[in-house]
């Protein structure tokens, strides 16, 4: 099976360290070198799709924009590019979900992913007014979606539950095709619920062995309820001519963090609700260590990322072939689709088109995707 590469819209600003980028918002430190405008995310964008992208993982959450909305506006910025949009299921109705979904894929020629995201953090959750604990959270998602396939159904659909209830749920016209759902989560709250809904399991870079025995359970789980689930991994890039130079832009990310902003996140992860953010934080334990191979989990696998950010906390680090061969390691073990980042997005993404990808495509992991050229006057077009 070859694999699909999917990119990041950086929403919450851009920059050359880790910490810039989740700085856009004035009242929590400097702004970000690069804010999170329509401009700087269309040029990201456009990026991924020139270099072969299949889609953009576009986060939610407090401290960066609206997912919805901003890759709504990336729609005619765009030719071919997927938009993978995250959101939460506790703050929106179901049957809302399913109309925006199907109005976005019409809209935008079949190009809407859905990222569900369940929340790990009760904080961030109340600031919603989301008041359900850990568990409660992730049936009220199953209900969530099993209500979002019903309306798609083109029938008026009822649900009643313990969380949510409709009657005769329904929308302008099913999504067609109806978009992939994509959803991650690692406690036992959370695995079947993907079992169930899930068309492709995501989870964070932890080592290949990790993943594969979440993806073992995962598929058990999927194979009792009379369905298959693709895998894809969520994981940053730094992806370089050498593997010395690589570790070298590891090493630059490393010492522009402190002591004190290292000791701030870790404290603010540790109280996370999350199984998979209590995994990452155990790859690193906290430590940055000395030198940026401190922190190397696996061949070529960095888990630096995650001393101050939360979720995708860790990062492949290499010459391009080394990097191709950890993804490859990734693929023996059931993955099928990478969620990659870098820093700075725009960059990296070049880096990795540039490089990478055409290591992985003299491996035969990827099927073929048409390069966009410009045409003057005109939007990019897919050469023939």
């Amino acid at each position: 099976m070859s694999v699909k590469l999917h990119w990041f819209l950086p929403t919450t600003g851009d920059g050359r360290t880790i910490v810039e980028r989740f700085h856009a918002n004035k009242s929590r430190g400097p702004s970000a070198q690069r804010p999170a405008d329509l401009d700087y995310l269309a040029q990201v964008a456009r990026a991924a799709e020139r270099l072969g992208f299949e889609g953009v993982l576009t986060p939610t959450g407090t401290w960066c924009e609206d997912a919805w909305l901003t890759t709504a506006a990336l729609i005619r910025e765009t030719n071919r590019l997927k938009f993978l949009v995250a959101f939460r299921p506790g703050v929106i109705s179901p049957t809302l979900a399913a109309q925006m979904a199907g109005t976005f894929q019409r809209l935008s020629g079949g190009r809407v992913l859905l990222n569900i995201v369940t929340g790990g953090d009760a904080i961030e959750q109340r600031r919603f007014g989301d008041w359900h604990d850990h568990d409660a959270r992730y049936a009220r998602t199953d209900e969530f979606l099993s209500i979002v396939r019903g309306v798609w159904s083109g029938k008026p659909f009822d649900f009643a539950g313990d969380h949510l209830r409709v009657e005769g749920a329904t929308t302008l016209a099913a999504p067609d095709p109806l978009p992939p759902l994509y959803f991650g989560g690692s406690s036992a709250a959370a695995l079947p619920v993907a079992a169930r809904h899930a068309d492709v399991y995501l989870t964070w870079g932890e080592p290949p062995a990790q993943v594969a025995e979440k993806i073992g359970k995962v598929r058990e789980l999927a194979e009792q309820e009379g369905r298959t689930v693709r895998f894809g991994v969520r994981l940053h890039t730094i992806a370089r001519d050498t593997s010395a130079e690589a570790w070298a832009e590891a090493q630059k990310l490393l010492d522009a963090l402190n002591p004190e902003q290292i000791a701030k996140a870790q404290s603010q992860l540790a109280a996370s609700e999350s199984v998979g953010q209590q995994r990452m934080v155990a790859l690193h334990g906290g430590k940055a260590g000395t030198t940026a191979r401190d922190l190397e989990i696996h061949p070529h696998l960095w888990a630096g990322i995650g001393l101050v950010r939360g979720g995708a906390g860790t990062a492949l680090v290499g010459s391009y072939a080394e990097i191709a061969d950890l993804i490859e390691e990734y693929h023996d073990a059931g993955v099928s689709e990478f969620v990659l980042s870098g820093y700075p997005h725009l960059e990296e993404a070049y880096w990795f088109g540039e490089g990478v990808r055409p290591e992985l495509g003299r491996r035969g992991l990827l099927d073929e995707v048409p390069v966009l050229r410009a045409v003057p006057g005109e939007r990019a077009v897919a050469a023939q």
